[in-house]
């Protein structure tokens, strides 16, 4: 295994150090570096804190800052962030009006940020939003409902941007949670992802093969399919998204299209060409796009599409400006 890195055990911390040094503008270290905040908090708004394991950057450390998050969390690779780095988080990032924390839909994510609460929740005024995007768990019949995926950087920048305007805690959480219904995702890889602790692949895929349905932390999905031509996968996941998603008049379509962390920019505006062109022919206009590397799973050759239904509330909270390290615009 061939990493940019000096070693696994370190590789995160130095990497989370990397990444502030650079956006020093936007963002800075809490106490003991155990959480991410904005350099400039908004005293009497309600402050928006999320997180997860390494490996799915940007997200959500490339999210924090005006117009988004107010503090992130990073665990190891591929693990949660622990009960005590959140409520760390909660304490600096709480100005008054409370926190809402945006979590998505795994088991350790969630068993952690709910202790959070649980342990924290004497001293502030917590919720929590939780986000389940991801086709691929809903069809397969697992328990815990759909994982929460690239959608999660949709939920993330619309209520941040309600936050900012002033929406109380009890509203965003509603606004999050209606959001979450009308967001759908679902991903294709090529390969699988090598950890470096173990330096082993997640999966293994023959020349002539790719996996359906994976999720952000290599997980394979649903099919081991024969590789295709783009039309044909996007046209595939493009399909599966329509069936699954309530499509209601006047709807304002977002479609996002997300690299995995081992897809070139050509391929990925290729896959959104032809995603859209497929959406659309379906009778879904799409009035708002997103194309790029935001929610990865470390080297995975792969990309997935979201297609989220917003209303006009939501496509101007969208709009709004935001300056973080990975989303930026007046």
């Amino acid at each position: 295994m061939k990493k940019f890195m000096n070693t696994a055990e370190t590789m995160v911390a130095e990497s989370v150090e990397g990444f502030v040094r650079a956006h020093e503008t936007f963002v800075m270290f809490g106490p003991e570096r155990r959480f991410i905040r904005r350099r400039h908090l908004t005293s009497g708004k309600v402050a928006l804190i999320s997180g997860g394991g390494a490996g799915h950057e940007p997200m959500h450390i490339g999210f924090v800052g005006h117009g988004m998050l107010d503090a992130a969390c990073v665990g190891h690779i591929f693990t949660s962030p622990t009960p005590s780095q959140v409520i760390a988080a909660i304490e600096a990032a709480d100005t008054g009006a409370g926190c809402l924390l945006v979590v998505k839909n795994y088991d350790g994510d969630l068993m952690n940020f709910e202790m959070a609460i649980e342990m924290a929740g004497e001293r502030h005024r917590l919720d929590m939003v939780i986000v389940s995007d991801d086709i691929e768990t809903s069809r397969t019949g697992e328990s815990r409902g759909r994982r929460g995926v690239a959608g999660t950087l949709i939920v993330e920048k619309i209520l941040g941007a309600a936050a900012e305007r002033g929406m109380p805690l009890d509203e965003l959480k509603q606004l999050g949670e209606g959001l979450n219904t009308r967001i759908r995702s679902m991903g294709v890889a090529l390969n699988g992802v090598t950890v470096p602790q173990t330096e082993r692949t997640t999966f293994a895929l023959e020349p002539g093969e790719m996996e359906m349905g994976v999720g952000i932390h290599g997980e394979p999905g649903h099919a081991r399919q024969p590789f295709a031509t783009a039309d044909a996968v996007i046209g595939h996941l493009c399909k599966t998204i329509i069936s699954d998603i309530a499509v209601t008049p006047g709807a304002r379509a977002l479609l996002f299209v997300n690299g995995l962390g081992g897809t070139p920019p050509a391929e990925l505006y290729l896959a959104y060409n032809g995603a859209r062109r497929f959406i659309e022919e379906s009778g879904i206009p799409i009035e708002r796009s997103l194309v790029g590397t935001y929610v990865t799973s470390l080297d995975m050759q792969g990309l997935s599409v979201t297609l989220a239904l917003l209303t006009d509330e939501e496509s101007s909270l969208w709009d709004a400006p935001v300056a973080t390290a990975a989303l930026c615009w007046p």
